[in-house]
């Protein structure tokens, strides 16, 4: 999988461009502040998903326009394809020509994996940043689970407003075992693709952290949910129905509270280092670690379903790897298209062959081979 050519109009502060990319490695130059992770973030957008920085599509136009484009060719499953996104008010897809209803059937023709230094977080913040690991991974390649994500966001605005209005009007105290049901039913779904990915991550993971560190210590992942008890073999019914009796316990609390306190909203992912918890006892360089192992296990998992190499994008990321991460990462990029943005273009002389860009003020410019 590799984009030939992509071209960007008012995206936040790029240039109106059209740029080939070299089908291996593409180093991104310039200072801070140029647009160097703009230009990572618009490639990114190309997989379906929202922005890995948290904004809203419509922050992503500039300033005093209405709307943004990015448009790519790009050669996956075997031919030549395109992707057009516009960004405003509401985004509008195409892939090849055709008006795409979601973001899911981007992400089955088009995959990428992103690694910038917001990614700490993972580790270094609490369950919400783990979750958004878990679902924008997941949804890369299960389209459908975008949609029970957004069914689950329904439910709980729906069952949170009930919740308030339940201690004024005792009438609608029964609409409660409406809610629950659903929430129950929405929550098991999520839980066993959320299981069933874990899995495959943890043994990717663990094993690439083994590498990294030389042995030194062993990486462990658990999924936590919010239900009590062991969930594993348990099937889809069975969760259902363990995950309805636990919000019916609930269900005076949540009164009390106001909020919905069982479901998948409440789930943790558990990162541990020698039975030890990364975020509090690790150190900075076992966090990087950490993480530098979950993306590259998300880069294998998303490789095995697309049967393709994913793109790869590294935003400023080198600079907080020491020069034996940076090599294991680099290694692992072999036969992949790559996009790295930094500070130093002498980072190119770890790599073979590739094309190097310069930016400045959302400027992008290719260096040119003299020729011999």
């Amino acid at each position: 999988m590799r984009i030939e050519t992509l071209s960007l109009q008012h995206f936040r502060n790029l240039e109106t461009m059209e740029i080939a990319f070299d089908p291996k490695v593409n180093l991104i130059c310039g200072d801070n502040g140029q647009g160097k992770t703009n230009l990572i973030e618009a490639i990114w957008l190309l997989t379906g998903a929202r922005s890995f920085r948290g904004n809203r599509d419509g922050d992503l136009v500039r300033f005093g326009e209405e709307r943004a484009k990015i448009e790519a060719k790009f050669f996956s499953q075997m031919r030549d394809q395109e992707i057009s996104i516009q960004l405003g008010p509401k985004r509008q897809s195409s892939l090849n020509g055709v008006a795409v209803q979601s973001g899911g059937e981007l992400s089955e023709n088009f995959g990428a994996v992103v690694f910038s230094p917001v990614h700490l977080e993972i580790v270094k913040e609490g369950p919400q940043q783990r979750r958004r690991f878990l679902d924008t991974a997941i949804g890369q390649i299960k389209e459908r689970y975008q949609k029970y994500l957004q069914n689950l966001n329904r439910i709980l605005l729906q069952r949170n407003n009930l919740l308030r209005d339940v201690p004024f009007h005792g009438e609608l105290r029964g609409l409660l075992d409406v809610y629950d049901e659903h929430l129950a039913q929405t929550s098991a779904v999520i839980t066993v693709m959320r299981r069933s990915y874990i899995e495959k991550l943890k043994i990717q993971a663990e094993d690439i952290y083994r590498e990294i560190s030389g042995g030194r210590e062993a990486l462990s992942l658990r999924y936590i949910p919010s239900i009590d008890g062991p969930i594993e073999g348990l099937s889809g019914e069975e969760l259902k129905e363990v995950y309805l009796a636990a919000i019916q316990t609930a269900r005076e609390n949540d009164i009390a509270y106001k909020t919905t306190s069982v479901g998948p909203h409440r789930d943790d992912l558990e990162i541990t280092l020698d039975g030890l918890s990364a975020r509090s006892f690790g150190s900075q360089g076992q966090q990087r670690s950490c993480v530098l192992a979950l993306k590259l296990s998300e880069g294998r998992i998303l490789k095995e379903v697309l049967d393709d190499n994913p793109v790869i994008l590294l935003d400023d990321v080198l600079s907080e790897l020491d020069a034996k991460r940076q090599a294991y990462l680099l290694r692992e990029m072999t036969g992949m298209q790559v996009f790295i943005t930094c500070c130093d273009p002498h980072v190119r002389e770890q790599m073979e062959g590739g094309a190097l860009f310069f930016i400045e003020r959302g400027a992008l410019t290719r260096e040119q081979k003299e020729k011999e």
